[in-house]
């Protein structure tokens, strides 16, 4: 039987509240919540690096919307809003991004902030990739050793560019090699480690990860930017108050102050970098 979008997205939320064991387990402050649930979908490297655990309930607090979150893959966050499944997304795609608000899916977007792509792998670094000029070379030199590589393959934001980045080395990565974990950053890394294989991360998950057997290889260069949006997203059923007010929020010269110290009393390092402006 098909269900109306009013139907897929209450019966979302009450999963979600659910699987959350109620107002004690959800995130939600203990002054409680009387607007939402405003439905986050974000993705998992932003729940991975644990800066979600940080601002959620911040932003519960100062708002009084109640947040249910869903991390999947960025490419997963678009949909959900295009379903019109989810009030506002915190995605890292930028070319899908710009197809999502050019085809009337979303209201507003905004940047929030960035971080950087970076190749890990063993310590032994059988690819000799290590200190490369960039990132499609480092993946030339991976190919051409059939060193083992293990890609997201969900069709996240990071998979979008571990993609892009295959193309720019002229090489299609289909062998035996190629490891295809279907996993968030955070599992891939695990996988990564436990196979002694490559794979590209997000800084933030990467420095966040407990107990990894890898190195940082190969880092900076323009092609390895990894910048982050907010979209309020446009349907008949959206949240659009609280989505606002998390767009303004997230955004703010106060919140954006903190996100620039997210990380660096633990890893003597920011996990991001604002971008917001006025």
């Amino acid at each position: 039987m098909r269900r109306t979008a009013t139907a897929v997205r209450t019966l979302l939320t009450a999963l979600l509240m659910a699987a959350c064991g109620g107002d004690d387990d959800s995130g939600q402050s203990k002054a409680g919540t009387d607007k939402g649930p405003m439905i986050l979908a974000t993705t998992t490297s932003t729940q991975d690096s644990g800066l979600l655990d940080d601002l959620v309930p911040r932003f519960q607090e100062d708002s009084g919307c109640s947040v249910k979150t869903i991390a999947v893959g960025s490419g997963e966050a678009l949909e959900l809003g295009e379903k019109g499944n989810a009030d506002v997304l915190l995605v890292h795609s930028p070319e899908a991004e710009q197809e999502y608000m050019d085809s009337g899916h979303g209201v507003s977007r905004k940047a929030v902030m960035h971080n950087d792509f970076v190749v890990v792998g063993p310590a032994d670094d059988p690819a000799g990739i290590k200190g490369g000029d960039s990132a499609a070379e480092a993946f030339t030199g991976i190919a051409k050793t059939e060193a083992p590589f293990a890609s997201r393959a969900d069709e996240s934001g990071t998979n979008t560019k571990e993609l892009s980045l295959w193309e720019a080395a002229g090489i299609e990565p289909k062998a035996s090699w190629y490891i295809e974990t279907g996993q968030g950053m955070g599992e891939t890394l695990t996988i990564t480690s436990q196979k002694q294989a490559y794979t590209l991360s997000d800084r933030g998950t990467f420095l966040a990860a407990d107990n990894l057997d890898l190195d940082l290889l190969v880092e900076g260069g323009t092609d390895l930017l990894n910048p982050y949006h907010v979209i309020v997203v446009e349907g008949e059923n959206v949240d659009r108050a609280c989505a606002q007010e998390f767009l303004d929020w997230i955004t703010s010269p106060k919140i954006q102050d903190e996100i620039a110290q997210f990380g660096v009393a633990e890893y003597g390092e920011p996990l991001f970098i604002p971008d917001a402006e006025g």
